[in-house]
């Protein structure tokens, strides 16, 4: 009966003893109010060491600035003498006044730090100030003396006034200097007393309070420890057990206290840690058999490239060991032509942090090398750092191989079309051809008029004869671009200045333009840009328009003008327009004048703006016409602006 009472008595004490926050919260209050009653005595000894280390601060200031005024007085008095000596007027005046304002300015300061070092001081020099201000009116009045003898050149007069009143001055700084110095000495010496009083009363307060707070610190951590320690020790074997994967061990729980409702959570914890556990086992389990049999190529790699895992399907394709591909083993497998090429560009990704996606070739357990698709991307933390890379790589073989047999049967398609275009370029070749053959006939007969007249006229015929072979070589230049059609072979395109073009071709039709009263001008941009094209086939495209240009106006009246004219379009791209002041476009034909074997001439073939426009679209530019008001036409066609120095050997397989 008695031992039922005394556990009775012990259940109802546990309830009534106060938690582990209480506790610890009543014991560290108590700990905190001892040492924040010394820590305040302690600051307030300070309070007073800081005070008297100001005050000095204050009297050490004094000194300088004083130190400062006797330096510039005898700075002063050596360059006067020395300007004295040399007798230069002028630089002793100029010098002086500079002198004299930093003298003045020192002098301020002194007054400054004399004032706050006097102002709350009972036991300071009374003479200091006055002095220093007797010293400052003194040195005004001697320098202002100084300058005006220096202007007369009274240099005797001069050199006895810095003897009897200058020097008389220097001891009068000295003196103060003396005083002051007398005063900093006092006043260290006051400071120092003060400052042993303090450390002796912090001898005291200091080890009395650190007692006092260690005795209740031990007293009560050795009570609280009694209550903590057992539960403590037994959640910490609980959590190196968790770490050591026995998820199914539990704490045993006493009491209601903090510590008795943390082991009910850790229990929990722990029943809950084991059923994530056995649940993201069999996720990791599910996502590697994914991984593993998904038909792609997986890698995963660190922040600096190197490979940590390679996926079942990969090293299967390869046939290699997992150890010779991880890190940078991976190259081995690459093709030796596209090595250098992928590992550039994989450690650019690297540096940059961007995805990459690359075509390479890989080596397969066939023993043969096979296209792969690889990308690369990062994965990034909360921070935007790199913590992974992921890589996954596609068979791209049959893909390849059919890009390679569509090539081929677009070439052979390209061949198959210049050949059949060949039929339209026949029935134009007489109307491309026309104009070089008639001027070589026309400057023919004129050479041989010049051959027959008495004398015959040598340097005329020559310089017909020169027309004739200029119109051949472009009667040749034509049907050798003609001939290209009909084989297999490249058109060698080059660089081109479109302006240039334009007035070789106006020379080219000045007699033309002439003979029909036309007037040729340009409008050309003066910034224009280069660009890559065949030449003859432009020329072949700015003489069908010009010749068109020239016969539509052949009829009308009025002023006749052909415009020729080049400009950027913002585009990349230049524009260059033919307009004419003719008969214009045909009524509700204009749609049409681009068609084969279309026109509107009595003799003509209908194939000249036909092949006009294929030769501009086959330079990836755009050739239509607008109609001008009150009457005319305009040709524009565009041509793209390439700065690629490759270009410049740009080949076109027919």
């Amino acid at each position: 009966m008695a031992r039922l009472k005394r556990e009775q008595v012990r259940t109802e004490m546990n309830r009534l003893r106060l938690n582990i926050g209480p506790r610890l919260v009543l014991c560290l209050a108590l700990i905190i109010v001892l040492m924040f009653a010394g820590d305040v005595i302690v600051l307030w000894q300070f309070r007073i060491v800081q005070a008297q280390a100001a005050r000095l601060d204050e009297f050490d200031e004094e000194l300088v600035t004083v130190l400062r005024i006797h330096s510039d007085v005898l700075k002063l008095r050596d360059t006067l003498e020395s300007l004295v000596n040399a007798r230069n007027s002028d630089r002793l005046k100029a010098e002086t006044q500079t002198m004299t304002e930093t003298l003045a300015e020192d002098m301020g300061s002194a007054k400054s730090a004399l004032s706050a070092v006097h102002s709350d001081n009972a036991s300071a020099d009374p003479a200091i100030l006055p002095t220093l201000a007797v010293v400052q009116s003194n040195l005004q009045s001697e320098t202002a003396s100084v300058i005006d003898l220096a202007e007369t050149d009274d240099w005797n007069a001069l050199q006895v006034r810095l003897d009897n009143q200058l020097r008389p001055l220097e001891f009068s700084i000295s003196a103060l200097v003396e005083r002051v110095d007398r005063e900093v000495k006092t006043e260290h010496t006051q400071a120092a007393a003060n400052i042993r009083q303090v450390q002796q009363r912090i001898f005291v307060v200091v080890p009395i309070t650190v007692a006092l707070t260690l005795l209740i610190a031990g007293t009560l951590g050795f009570v609280i420890t009694r209550s903590i320690t057992h539960p403590l020790e037994q959640l910490v074997e609980g959590s190196k057990m968790l770490a050591r994967g026995e998820f199914k061990h539990r704490v045993p729980i006493q009491g209601e206290d903090e510590l008795a409702q943390l082991g009910g959570v850790f229990n929990d914890t722990a029943g809950r840690l084991q059923d994530l556990y056995e649940s993201l086992q069999s996720s990791e389990d599910r996502l590697r058999r994914v991984i593993n049999t998904i038909p792609a190529h997986v890698w995963s790699s660190l922040p600096d490239g190197s490979v940590d895992f390679i996926n079942q399907r990969l090293l299967e394709s390869t046939g290699r060991p997992i150890e010779t591909l991880l890190g940078s083993g991976w190259q081995t497998i690459v093709h030796p032509d596209d090595r250098a090429r992928y590992v550039a560009q994989w450690k650019s990704a690297l540096a940059a942090g961007e995805p990459l996606e690359i075509e390479l070739r890989v080596w397969t357990a066939q023993r043969d090398y096979r296209w792969l698709l690889v990308r690369n991307v990062p994965l990034r933390d909360g921070r935007g750092e790199i913590v992974k890379w992921y890589g996954t790589g596609i068979d791209i073989e049959d893909r390849k191989r059919a890009e390679d047999a569509l090539r081929k049967a677009q070439g052979d398609l390209a061949h198959a079309n210049r050949v059949t275009t060949m039929g339209e370029l026949c029935a134009s070749l007489a109307h491309e051809i026309n104009q070089p053959i008639s001027g070589a006939i026309t400057n023919a007969s004129t050479c041989l008029r010049r051959l027959d007249r008495e004398p015959p006229d040598i340097e005329g015929a020559r310089a017909g004869a020169s027309l004739i072979i200029r119109d051949a070589n472009r009667a040749a230049e034509i049907i050798n671009r003609v001939r290209l059609f009909f084989r297999k072979g490249v058109v060698t395109k080059e660089r081109v200045d479109i302006n240039e073009l334009i007035r070789e071709m106006e020379i080219l039709l000045h007699n033309e333009a002439s003979q029909h009263s036309v007037f040729v001008q340009t409008r050309l941009a003066a910034d224009h840009p280069l660009i890559v094209a065949d030449r003859v086939q432009l020329q072949q495209v700015l003489m069908n328009l010009m010749i068109n240009g020239i016969d539509a106006m052949k009829a009308v009246e009025g002023p006749r003008q052909l415009t020729l004219g080049t400009q950027n379009d913002g585009n990349a791209q230049l524009l260059v327009s033919v307009e004419d002041t003719g008969i214009g476009l045909p009524a509700n034909q204009a749609g049409q004048i681009f068609n084969a074997f279309f026109t509107t001439k009595e003799h003509g073939t209908g194939m000249g703006l036909r092949i006009s426009r294929t030769i501009i679209e086959a330079h990836g530019g755009r050739l239509w016409v607008t109609d001008n008001h009150p009457r005319g036409a305009s040709f524009h066609f565009t041509l793209a602006v390439s700065s690629d120095a490759a270009s410049l050997n740009a080949q076109s397989n027919s």
